[in-house]
């Protein structure tokens, strides 16, 4: 055993071993090919490609503790590339992370620590949930602005308590969805340098060569993007070293990608190199694959030797750790009002602040986008982990912070995130954020644009994010801008996916419990979907503020024995109260959020849309397919199931019938 260069600030000498690193880097293709091949499924190509990569950051030089592994300090590790997830798996059971060869014996398999796809929440050591190609680049590039700001919020001249890097391991796929060279581009011109690409360059995709799709000079294009670049031969270790080591200490201003020529399925001669590699088509051929690199025939095989070598590597990572500790402990008596906003200790506090918010309502209406500008400049003296973005729409999503600076190269304190005219990596670099658990972060833009999101939305449902998207412009209220900017299925389309909670307040009251509603609750994504037009305030008194939590409430009640309910949401709110005082016998139901409505108890239900009234009706500018299971197939839904048309606010709301005057006509017949 040897000893390397002392690592960056915490003076602790690591042991290191270069024939123990060549040999992990051959057991984790025995690993990989063992897992494949019992699952019966899987993916082998990258996994064996990247053999050298794994060997040289997780047994050497990724900075991590696998008994505390959400140690702020860590190094962020991201496999963009999640088809791959074996190579992962592997590494974290050899790295220390208490993935056990049981583990790793069940992967692919229902309820295990070792999904198909790496899960966020499912397996210690997984930063994202990945699997969508190029997610996991724009996720990285959200750690890095991430990893920054911390920086700046929490290092002082002399003691740098938080410098952590994020090291994303990507495929030729990745960077050919669109997300990459949008979270790219971004990367560069935000100079994150703390930022690392390593680029699996093996030149298949799963149709075949590379060159079937793609000619470009990929050097250029990421020198187009202001990276620093290096390529070697990712089938050497101490390449991998090298050229990491010389790009990690480069503080240049400049991110960083390491391009790594690799051999698709390394190791099966059979089908490297090929597409073949692709999937499990080649674990037939592992038993000759394990002779070829000096393995025994023996399932979930690690040599003493390597196993020696990891448990040295963890004693090592705990003494960094325990170096680190001590200075973190040590800042945290100097800077204890720090140390609580970075532990987020203060969500009640924020919460009850906002049930006595005051704001101006000398008008007589207010669009929600509007009103929720002037909650979030108050949100901002309350949460100092507030950070927003848009997709070049500040000016009209109304929720740039003002006096907060812009997040930029020359100022991480920045509180404004301009992503330019690009939504799709808005989404997936907040999520990233999001992942790193630190600062409360939205993102706004037109709701219409939400599509551009998808993925990423999608992604933070999934792995329990607590992302908040602020979407404007919400219906055919958009008006003259034409059907191309009219939401009408979006919001139903953003209703489908499990684990969103889709708030569509009425106005600024309702949107008061939506904050509060979002700063109570840590394990999900919300969407605010939002006016453009002034809205009228429908109670003045605040018990809107604390019903809106229960998903839905009775707004307007029946004078006389109860004959139709009438359900709506956002701007069509008050056109329901409107028709409904024209009865003694209609009720109406404010349902801004469905998803936190269906989670009350029965009783609750009962109370709100009591089954003895079978006469319900729903009305939103929007398609009807959601309120069915409101309204019941006897039920009505007056609603926009067709795409608008380029006028007037009240041309296209004569047009769909969503008028006190047309309702009213149509509720004395259906009753």
């Amino acid at each position: 055993m040897g000893s390397f260069v002392k690592r960056r600030e915490f003076g602790v000498k690591f042991a290191y071993d270069w024939d123990a690193l060549v040999e992990a880097s051959s057991i984790s293709k025995g690993l990989v090919c063992d897992q494949v091949a019992r699952a019966q499924s899987g993916h082998l190509g990258t996994a064996l490609g990247c053999s050298a990569i794994g060997a040289a950051l997780f047994g050497y030089l990724l900075r991590f503790n696998p008994l505390e592994p959400s140690w702020l300090n860590r190094d962020r590790f991201i496999l963009s590339c999640g088809h791959a997830s074996a190579f992962l798996y592997a590494w974290l059971h050899l790295a220390g992370y208490g993935l056990s060869l049981d583990d790793l014996k069940n992967f692919r398999q229902a309820h295990s620590k070792t999904p198909g796809h790496p899960e966020f929440g499912v397996t210690d050591g997984v930063e994202c949930t990945t699997g969508p190609l190029g997610q996991g680049i724009g996720n990285a590039v959200g750690f890095a602005i991430s990893g920054k700001k911390l920086e700046a919020v929490c290092n002082g001249d002399e003691e740098k308590i938080f410098n952590y890097n994020v090291v994303c391991l990507c495929g030729d796929g990745c960077l050919q969805e669109g997300v990459a060279s949008e979270a790219c581009s971004l990367a560069g011109h935000l100079k994150l340098d703390n930022l690392i690409l390593i680029y699996d360059r093996n030149n298949v995709t799963i149709d075949g060569a590379l060159s079937r799709s793609q000619s470009e000079d990929v050097e250029k294009k990421f020198e187009a993007y202001e990276f620093e670049i290096d390529t070697i031969d990712g089938s050497s270790v101490e390449q991998v070293v090298a050229s990491y080591a010389k790009l990690v200490s480069s503080k240049n201003g400049q991110p960083k990608i390491l391009i790594a020529d690799t051999t698709i399925g390394d190791s099966i001669d059979e089908v490297a190199g090929t597409s073949k590699a692709h999937g499990e088509g080649g674990a037939k051929f592992i038993k000759s694959a394990k002779a070829k690199l000096g393995l025994p025939d023996t399932d979930f095989f690690v040599s003493e030797k390597v196993r020696n070598f990891f448990e040295e590597r963890l004693r090592e990572r705990i003494g960094e750790y325990n170096s680190w500790r001590r200075i973190f402990d040590a800042w945290s008596e100097d800077n204890p009002k720090l140390r609580k906003i970075l532990l987020k200790s203060d969500s009640d506090d924020i919460c009850e602040k906002l049930r006595n918010f005051e704001y101006d309502d000398s008008a007589e209406g207010v669009s929600t986008r509007v009103a929720n500008g002037e909650i979030m400049q108050f949100l901002a003296k309350c949460d100092p982990l507030m950070v927003t973005a848009s997709a070049d729409l500040f000016s009209s999503t109304k929720n740039y912070l003002d006096d907060c600076g812009d997040f930029s190269a020359n100022d991480r304190c920045g509180r404004n995130v301009e992503f330019g005219v690009r939504e799709h990596a808005m989404g997936t670099v907040l999520n990233g954020i999001c992942y790193d658990g630190i600062f409360n972060m939205s993102c706004a833009t037109f709701l219409v644009f939400s599509d551009y999101m998808r993925a990423a939305i999608r992604l933070a449902s999934m792995a329990k994010l607590h992302a908040l998207y602020i979407f404007t412009h919400d219906s055919i209220a958009v008006g003259k801008d034409g059907p191309t900017h009219q939401p009408v299925e979006t919001l139903a389309s953003l209703r489908c996916v499990p684990n969103l909670y889709v708030m569509r307040p009425a106005d600024c009251e309702e949107l008061i419990g939506v904050w509060i509603a979002y700063y109570s609750r840590k394990n999900s994504p919300f969407a605010f979907i939002l006016s453009r037009q002034d809205l009228p305030i429908l109670r003045k008194d605040g018990t809107n503020r604390t019903e809106v939590l229960r998903g839905a409430y009775v707004i307007h009640r029946e004078k006389s024995k109860l004959r139709c309910i009438v359900i709506a949401t956002g701007s069509e709110l008050s056109i329901a109260i409107g028709v409904a005082k024209k009865f003694d016998d209609v009720r109406v139901v404010s349902m801004p959020c469905m998803e936190l409505f269906d989670e009350q108890e029965d009783d609750f239900k009962e109370s709100i849309l009591p089954r003895a009234c079978e006469n319900r009706v729903a009305i939103e500018a929007g398609v009807a397919m959601p309120w069915y299971k409101y309204v019941g197939v006897d039920g009505k839904c007056v609603c926009v199931d067709k795409f608008g048309f380029s006028g007037s606010e009240g041309d296209l709301y004569i047009a769909n019938g969503l008028t006190i005057a047309n309702l009213t006509c149509q509720l004395s017949i259906f009753i």
